[in-house]
Formats: structure tokens, sequence, C-alpha cells
């Protein structure tokens, strides 16, 4: 007797053998990597936008330890849609670069957090340390308005 391979596939599943068969949406199948995970190629925009970002808080947070504890560091994709920002927004034309969200003391205790808008940053970047710099400078700006101190003062 001959069945057909989606009742030999059910069969197998309701015994408890095998796995249902993954396939994306055009019906190739799963796809593996493309180079070895230690080849610069394997990492994605958004992994090398947060390795800028973390080589400039670590250098800040060895000069300003104390200053800079409970300071948090994020990163996302784009600015939130607001029609209007505050002073804490910093922007280029209309776009937010950045913004910092000051702590609030009290029962909720958050701590001050430095958001970084990736894409707008990408956007404005010419090449990977263009964009390294424009990174820099944004965290610097957004770090002295936090501390009250003058962005020259910090770099």
């Amino acid at each position: 007797m001959t069945t057909s391979p989606e009742r030999r596939r059910n069969t197998a599943r309701k015994e408890g053998r095998g796995h249902p068969a993954r396939r994306d949406r055009h019906g190739r199948g799963l796809r593996g990597r493309l180079v070895p995970a230690t080849v610069p190629l394997a990492r994605t925009k958004a992994e090398i936008f947060d390795d800028l970002v973390l080589d400039t808080v670590e250098g800040l947070e060895r000069r300003y330890a104390k200053e800079l504890a409970g300071v948090e560091f994020a990163v996302e994709d784009v600015p939130p849609d607001l029609n209007v920002y505050d002073s804490d927004v910093l922007e280029d034309g209309e776009v937010p670069l950045a913004r910092l969200l000051p702590g609030r003391p009290g029962r909720q205790e958050l701590p001050p957090r430095i958001v970084l808008y990736r894409r707008p940053l990408e956007f404005r970047a010419m090449d990977r340390e263009d964009l390294a710099d424009l990174v820099h400078d944004v965290i610097i700006e957004q770090v002295a308005n936090l501390l009250g101190m003058d962005p020259d003062e910090l770099t």
C-alpha cells in the first residue's frame, strides 16, 4: 500500500516521531549562514551600530564612572512618532537623533536614560567612520546635557 508524503508525515507526528517540516514562505526550506560568525560580513548593521555606541560609552565610563554609574544607554531603530519633541531631544532639522530621559527619583525610581535612534544616524553618515564620529558626538552631547557640562570638557 502506498501513502502520500503528507499522510506519512501526519502519521509520524501522531506517533511522536519526526517533526513538522519547516519552510519559508517561498517553500525553499531553512537557510544557513552564508559566512562564518567570525567574518565581519556576519555582523548586521544594528550590531555594528551597537558596537559603535558601546565603544564610546566604555570610553566615557572609564573617565566618568561615578557620574555615569546609574545611566542607561539604549538604541532604538527609529524615534517614536510624536508631534512635538521636548528640549531633551537632539534633532537634526525636525528628525530626532537621540533623546535624554532624565531619571525620576521616588517610588518607581527610574535611572537616567540616553536613547540613540539608529536609522536617522545611519542615514546622515557617509561611511562607517563617519557614523562612528557622529555616534560619538551625539553621545557626548547627551552626556554633557545630563551632567550639566560643556561637551568640549568631555572629549
